[in-house]
């Protein structure tokens, strides 16, 4: 089953990246040559979406459809509908997600953290498609102790096939002293429309806030999601060094630049 529409939570205050993002929304903020939103909306159009909606807070509507379209369509973005639905007030993931409701009604879709981009060659979504099969389906990824505390962590139940397993429930940021296990939610998912009706009815859970794992966590609970383990980790650029890291290794799989930023970075480590 194709999947032609995509969500892309963008509206985070962007409190890691301070003072970088007092003005400057992060999603906005460049990763080499393009903003951090922009490489999520890419991926999306390579796993077969033609319609991206991306959540913003207030103010930042304008300026995302200005990068998009005010001197035409990006390239390969042409025939790709991409709309700002606004989120006004931060109250979660989990909200966030629950904005583009309308947008996307009873569609099956992607949803992909702008935080959050494949290496090269290392696109995730494709893989989760084909285990998708009318229920809604979660990238993964084995994490070590300390970043328990970091992310949610699924409830593992039956397993198909190597990188395939049967979500139970869900835990945001236990801990390594309460995880359940260490496979971590690392922001690209597939959600079925019934993620809408739960998300609706949650009570606010960590932080005060409508947390997503809760919601992936009440599907499982039902029977009705499955994990998909990646390969590779994401590269996060939520955060300043998660950024210089992500930079240095797209900059050097750059068509154009890499070849000189790997020269660069050579004559830089032997005068250091």
């Amino acid at each position: 089953m194709s999947i032609e529409v995509a969500i892309v939570p963008a509206a985070g205050r962007g409190t890691r990246m301070r003072p970088a993002t007092r003005v400057v929304p992060k999603a906005l903020i460049p990763v080499v040559d393009r903003p951090a939103i922009q490489y999520a909306v890419e991926e999306s159009v390579r796993a077969g979406a033609r319609e991206v909606i991306l959540i913003v807070d207030p103010g930042v509507g304008t300026l995302t459809e200005r990068h998009f379209w005010e001197e035409g369509p990006l390239p390969g973005l042409r025939d790709v509908r991409i709309t700002p639905v606004v989120q006004e007030i931060p109250h979660g993931l989990g909200d966030a997600v629950l904005t583009a409701r309308q947008a996307v009604a009873d569609r099956p879709f992607f949803c992909l953290l702008a935080d959050n981009i494949p290496p090269p060659g290392g696109d995730v979504l494709p893989g989760m498609a084909e285990a998708f099969e009318n229920m809604s389906v979660v990238c993964l990824r084995r994490l070590t102790p300390d970043f328990l505390e970091r992310y949610g962590v699924i409830v593992p139940g039956t397993w198909f096939g190597e990188n395939v397993v049967e979500v139970r429930g869900a835990v945001e940021k236990p801990g390594a002293a309460d995880a359940p296990s260490d496979l971590g939610l690392i922001g690209r998912y597939i959600f079925t429309p019934e993620v809408f009706t739960i998300l609706e009815n949650l009570p606010p859970g960590l932080g005060g806030e409508i947390q997503l794992t809760d919601a992936i966590s009440a599907m499982g609970e039902a029977g009705r999601c499955l994990g998909y383990v990646a390969g590779q980790d994401l590269l996060d650029v939520g955060n300043p060094l998660g950024l210089l890291e992500a930079s240095t290794v797209l900059g050097l799989s750059h068509p154009e630049w890499g070849t000189v930023y790997q020269a660069y970075l050579a004559r830089l480590v032997e005068e250091l």
